[in-house]
């Protein structure tokens, strides 16, 4: 165990992804060391869960995503009310992000960490699943690595990403509200297929469903 996670207890809970993390209650009040050691663990296990945060709400959701950096609003979707930046997204309505993507990378500068908070979880499925692209550009062959590492890819947010078409009345009906607002401004932005890692210098693939 290194210092940093000496704050806190990390248990990694797959071979190639994520971590979880107990003796932390988030907010904006978090010291300094805290805040550093949660970034720690984020860039070495890509995905961290902290169970039993009954006490996080939108504003203090905001607040601790704020001491990891500078928060990044949807472009064209609306805040939560009496927020900057947390969006209420709500399966029930047909807004289940359901293809593989990495947030808002249609962008310029898409946001470093999403701050997922599960106001309702579903009795059984409604699994959010992720994925190690940094895993998967060092397994690449050397051949692949060299041609990834000269390729750029055109993101858009014109693609439809929310959700498959087989449901109820009402779930289409809010699909198609959550795409109309979505798209409501068209972005196209080029991004490096392999993003290199400011912080530890380990290159990742920047794919999903808005290239």
């Amino acid at each position: 165990m290194s210092n940093e996670t000496k704050l806190f207890d990390i248990r990694p809970v797959a071979g190639r992804i994520g971590a979880e993390i107990s003796g932390v209650t988030l907010s904006g009040e978090l010291p300094d060391a805290t805040v550093a050691a949660i970034r720690a663990a984020v860039v070495t296990h890509k995905v961290v869960f902290f169970r039993g945060q009954n006490a996080l709400d939108d504003r203090a959701q905001e607040a601790f995503g704020r001491r990891l950096g500078q928060l990044v609003a949807h472009p064209t979707v609306p805040s939560a009310a009496g927020t900057e930046g947390v969006l209420d997204i709500d399966g029930s309505r047909g807004e289940r992000a359901s293809s593989w993507h990495t947030d808002i990378t249609f962008t310029p500068a898409y946001p470093a960490f999403s701050v997922l908070r599960a106001a309702v979880a579903a009795e059984s499925g409604g699994d959010t699943l992720w994925a190690n692209t940094a895993a998967a550009y060092a397994e690449l062959p050397e051949p692949l690595q060299e041609l990834a590492d000269r390729l750029w890819a055109v993101h858009s947010n014109v693609y439809d990403y929310v959700g498959d078409k087989v449901q109820t009345h009402r779930a289409r009906e809010g699909l198609q509200r959550y795409s109309e607002v979505f798209t409501a401004t068209v972005y196209e932005t080029e991004h490096p297929v392999v993003h290199i890692h400011p912080e530890s210098g380990e290159k990742s693939l920047i794919l999903g469903h808005f290239v």
